[in-house]
């Protein structure tokens, strides 16, 4: 029988550990370097182990201190799902935020990476929209929105959170000028914090994110929408579901 990779070893008996008391909630590791030391295999080996540990929510790290044993946090579920048109995405959210500020500003000049994802051209005119999402008060996920003001200028949803359809999300405003949204295309991806996100999020620097980069687009395969949110691994379990195509 194949052996398991070495950093689920190390994963393990780190584990054993931690479960049993050896390190109680809150306390530092060892370096990565004494604990490679200690099981006789590569800092890099550790490290793999230890990043296991901070996705499976036993362990965080803090940037520029260490690695501690985690406080057990309750985690909600986020399920984003393909086949339920929410309100705001056209994903629907179970377990999302109740409430959000909204910061818009217009006439913002696309840069090259937001250009490409929205098929424009670098400078062209586009509406920012600045999210923070709440939860009993308590910031629990950010976003960042692009909509290309081609498309919308001179209409009445211009501003996504002000007018007459304020806050009812990107398919039904979009709906509301004749522009059908067809496709949703989320790209999620670990990430740390930056000092700017864990300032809004109420946590520590270079702890876990979950960062999905999303573009909404309509019948003609025209990207309408592109964002970049930011979920605390901390506070979400985020689950993606999908239906099954059945053959003809």
């Amino acid at each position: 029988m194949p052996r398991d990779a070495p950093y689920l070893a190390v994963a393990d008996a780190l584990r054993t550990r931690i479960l049993r008391g050896e390190w109680p909630v809150g306390q530092r590791l060892p370096s990565r370097a004494r604990l490679a030391e200690q099981f006789g295999v590569g800092r890099n080996v550790t490290q793999r182990a230890m990043e296991r540990l901070i996705v499976e929510g036993l362990l965080e790290g803090r940037a520029g201190s260490g690695t501690y044993v985690r406080t057990p946090r309750e985690r909600l579920l986020m399920v984003r799902s393909r086949h339920r048109a929410g309100s705001r995405t056209g994903l629907a959210e179970r377990g999302r935020a109740s409430a959000w500020d909204a910061d818009s500003r217009l006439r913002v000049p696309a840069t090259e990476e937001i250009a490409e994802r929205l098929a424009i051209r670098p400078g062209d005119l586009c509406v920012t929209t600045h999210y923070e999402f709440l939860a009993d008060g308590q910031p629990v996920q950010l976003s960042c929105s692009w909509e290309p003001m081609a498309i919308t200028a001179g209409t009445p949803i211009l501003l996504p959170e002000q007018g007459p359809l304020a806050g009812r999300g990107v398919v039904e405003r979009m709906r509301s000028i004749g522009v059908r949204v067809e496709t949703v295309v989320e790209v999620p991806r670990p990430a740390r914090a930056t000092p700017a996100q864990a300032h809004l999020l109420g946590i520590g620097p270079g702890d876990l994110v979950l960062a999905i980069e999303r573009t909404i687009y309509d019948t003609d395969g025209r990207p309408v929408e592109t964002a970049d949110m930011v979920i605390p691994d901390r506070h979400r379990a985020v689950v993606y579901e999908f239906g099954i195509v059945q053959p003809s």
